[in-house]
């Protein structure tokens, strides 16, 4: 008994499914025949895609057979396998090619370490806000791990890392960024010795602006206003980038062609990211305090050269290398929580839009927390000669 059916007609032929009822209060079995092939689901795969999912909703206990297809390529068991909530159901009947074309997907989703998630517990709204902390924060240590792994490869060989992909992330996120961050840094600058500067003079302290501003601006000012402005340029881009490769489905290739994402997607933006927010730090900090400069010499009196010659006296060298070593690490960890957030976005623009905006808030948040554990471990270190 056929209680409805399906069909989808391209030039190329047709993809097919047939719903059948054996028995009243018999579970439905699903019989797909066709083509389920590039050419033939390229046009209307978001609306097949989605009558999947609808069926897959309505029958979770059916069994689905795939013998009778005639043929059965990348794009047709991805859109099953989506469908089917990242793993193959309970019954279903597979010829031998077809079973090593699903096996091939379950392995790349393994090593990405996702999930096998039946498709009513897809929406976030029915999970629990402890579980998907928990969720974040073991991807986040994976990913982290796989970079580990993936650095370790290159390393031996250099050859498998894409250099042009590294190159190009160090451009956008290193030398565009380079006129906002300047901007940004001198006009704190400028702001923070003109207040700064204001109460000083009240005790005829006027002069120990340079020590305050020095030490403030090389040691933690720089790197945090770096890392911040990093954190909402560079990693929402990151996020944005890697979450539209999912909406277009170019992940799902990456995946059937046996790309993987880590050493093709993170590695060269962690890696991009650990040498350009160091740089930015250091280009940040002079800014900052030429700000300083400027602002000492018309509110305090302070020439320039003095400014420069007390700076030199009472800037312990030790804060300069404790301010790139933060940003070399603020670096990694905007990378890595702008590609986890990336990686995790769903193929839809809704999730697309929430992901870009975690991404940057909890960028913000880590660096905060990472300054802070730098501060406790650093307090006893460049703070007088």
């Amino acid at each position: 008994m056929v209680s409805g059916i399906g069909q989808v007609e391209q030039g190329h032929g047709a993809a097919a499914w047939r719903v059948e009822a054996p028995d009243a209060g018999q579970p439905v079995a699903v019989r797909l025949s066709g083509r389920w092939h590039l050419q033939a689901l390229a046009a209307r795969q978001r609306e097949i895609a989605a009558d999947l999912g609808l069926l897959v909703a309505r029958h979770p206990q059916a069994g689905w057979d795939l013998r009778e297809l005639a043929r059965l390529d990348s794009l047709g068991a991805v859109l099953l396998w989506r469908a089917w909530g990242r793993r193959l159901p309970a019954r279903i009947d597979l010829r031998p090619e077809q079973r090593a074309l699903f096996a091939r997907l379950a392995a790349a989703a393994a090593t990405r370490g996702e999930t096998a998630t039946p498709p009513e517990d897809q929406t976030a709204s029915e999970e629990s806000e402890a579980r998907r902390v928990l969720s974040h924060a073991v991807d986040l240590v994976a990913l982290t791990g796989q970079c580990v792994l993936d650095l370790a490869r290159v390393a031996v060989r250099p050859s498998r890392l894409p250099w042009r992909d590294l190159s190009a992330a160090v451009y956008r996120t290193g030398a565009q960024a380079l006129p906002i961050t300047a901007l940004v840094g001198f006009l704190v600058g400028v702001v923070f010795c003109y207040l700064s500067g204001r109460q000083l003079q009240q005790f005829g302290a006027d002069v120990f602006i340079v020590n305050l501003l020095g030490i403030t601006v090389v040691r933690e000012l720089g790197p945090m206003l770096a890392a911040i402005l990093v954190a909402g340029r560079s990693g929402s881009a990151i996020t944005a980038q890697i979450g539209v490769m999912r909406l277009n489905q170019e992940l799902d290739a990456m995946t059937v062609l046996g790309i993987a994402h880590g050493l093709r997607l993170v590695l060269p933006r962690v890696l991009a990211l650990a040498i350009v927010v160091p740089l930015l730090v250091a280009w940040t900090s002079v800014a900052t305090l030429a700000g300083g400069v400027l602002a000492a010499q018309f509110e305090l009196g302070l020439s320039a050269g003095q400014f420069i010659e007390r700076l030199r006296v009472t800037l312990p060298l030790l804060n300069v290398g404790i301010g790139l070593l933060k940003g070399v690490v603020f670096g990694v960890l905007v990378a890595i929580v702008a590609c986890h957030f990336g990686l995790r976005t769903r193929p839809d623009t809704a999730s697309l839009g929430r992901s870009v905006t975690a991404s940057v808030v909890i960028s913000i948040t880590v660096v905060i927390l990472a300054d802070a554990v730098f501060a406790v471990a650093f307090s006893g270190m460049g703070l007088r000669r």
